[in-house]
């Protein structure tokens, strides 16, 4: 195994753990919040698209689907608060464009060498991960962390346990 096969391994993995943390959710369960002021799963989904997709910016040769008119906008920073939630999508909306976007990431990586894969991050993004390879890990931990969150919101609504 390569650099490039265990990165497309991590983040077609996580794209699978997205779906399975959200298999027995409803719409209306993405916007429960675990304690007050947390952010809701639904919002949590449109910032990790969100994410992924401002990194085409970073990564050569990225081609993301275009997002929905003013979805960055309602998974800001000021919209993760807002009580009662609105304006967010469905369960599907969000597994369908995630897909995508992860998609993206995987064909992304695809065009990319070996030797690429250490080639150093430009602007913003290098004090978070200093080369391509890390920028791309970035994304599969990212989902992680995430993840750990819906678990809690699991909890909360019972559903069983998944590991």
């Amino acid at each position: 195994m390569n650099a490039k096969d265990a990165i497309k391994g991590s983040l077609t993995s996580t794209k699978d753990m997205l779906g399975w943390f959200l298999s027995d959710l409803s719409d209306a369960d993405l916007l429960v919040r675990p304690v007050p002021a947390a952010n809701h799963i639904a919002w949590q989904l449109g910032h990790l698209i969100a994410s992924e997709t401002n990194m085409s910016k970073f990564l050569p040769g990225a081609s993301y689907p275009e997002l929905p008119g003013g979805f960055a906008e309602r998974h800001n920073k000021t919209t993760a608060s807002m009580d009662p939630p609105k304006g967010f999508g469905t369960k599907q909306e969000y597994l369908t464009l995630f897909g995508k976007t992860r998609d993206a990431t995987i064909a992304a990586l695809d065009k990319l060498s070996e030797k690429d894969l250490d080639k150093p991050t430009q602007g913003e993004m290098a004090r978070y991960a200093p080369t391509l390879g890390a920028l791309l890990m970035l994304n599969s931990q990212h989902v992680l962390m995430h993840a750990g969150q819906f678990s809690v919101v699991r909890r909360k609504l019972g559903k069983p346990i998944l590991f």
